[in-house]
């Protein structure tokens, strides 16, 4: 996903040199409170929903709405004390194969019922910072893309919304100075549902 990302950063660091001052009349996305979630049902617990086998499908899109990649990933979680370790696999439509290995700590909750959580993983730029109201995890970090033309930072806004005890969406919406250049969607399942399409083949499209 790495040199999409990147693609579509020099067609934005083009864009706005050309612009300039018209840079303001660009469309930007505000994010929504956490909060607004906080009735939702079933409750999002991350080490609840992902301790063990998870799968994920999902596809990559540029700021105009454009599918540029598609991906599986198979994810296997473990949950030690407040700490889970997600382990995941991806296949991208193109042949491509990654790995990420996610360490996320569950922090407690704030004095207005937010669960508060942190997570680290190779190729996250610092520290992730996360809280979970109702059925809606709000994840903020920066991801540096290495590439053969160098190391580009990106920022992700990532939204989980807990459907029901087997069945997650994720949005994820990238940005780059501040203006959005893609985003990503997944479905998340577990439980029988994951069963239905295990074993996932990580091998090949």
């Amino acid at each position: 996903m790495a040199r999409f990302i990147l693609f579509w950063l020099k067609l934005l660091t083009l864009g706005l040199a050309v612009i300039g001052g018209l840079a303001l009349f660009i469309e930007f996305r505000a994010p929504q409170p956490v909060m607004q979630q906080a009735e939702k049902t079933p409750s999002l617990s991350l080490e609840e929903f992902f301790e063990g086998e998870t799968v994920a499908f999902g596809v990559f899109e540029d700021r105009f709405g454009d599918v540029k990649r598609q991906f599986r990933v198979h994810i296997n979680g473990i949950v030690e004390g407040n700490t889970l370790t997600l382990d995941e696999t991806f296949l991208y439509d193109d042949g491509e194969k990654a790995k990420r290995v996610w360490t996320i700590a569950n922090q407690g909750r704030t004095a207005d019922g937010l669960v508060q959580y942190r997570g680290q993983a190779a190729d996250i730029a610092g520290m992730a910072q996360g809280v979970v109201a109702g059925n809606a995890l709000n994840w903020s970090y920066d991801i540096d893309l290495v590439t053969d033309d160098g190391a580009f930072r990106v920022h992700f806004d990532d939204w989980i919304y807990q459907q029901d005890d087997q069945v997650a969406i994720n949005r994820a919406y990238i940005s780059k100075y501040g203006f959005e250049i893609g985003s990503v969607t997944l479905a998340f399942l577990r439980g029988e549902a994951a069963q239905s399409v295990l074993p996932l083949n990580l091998e090949r499209w």
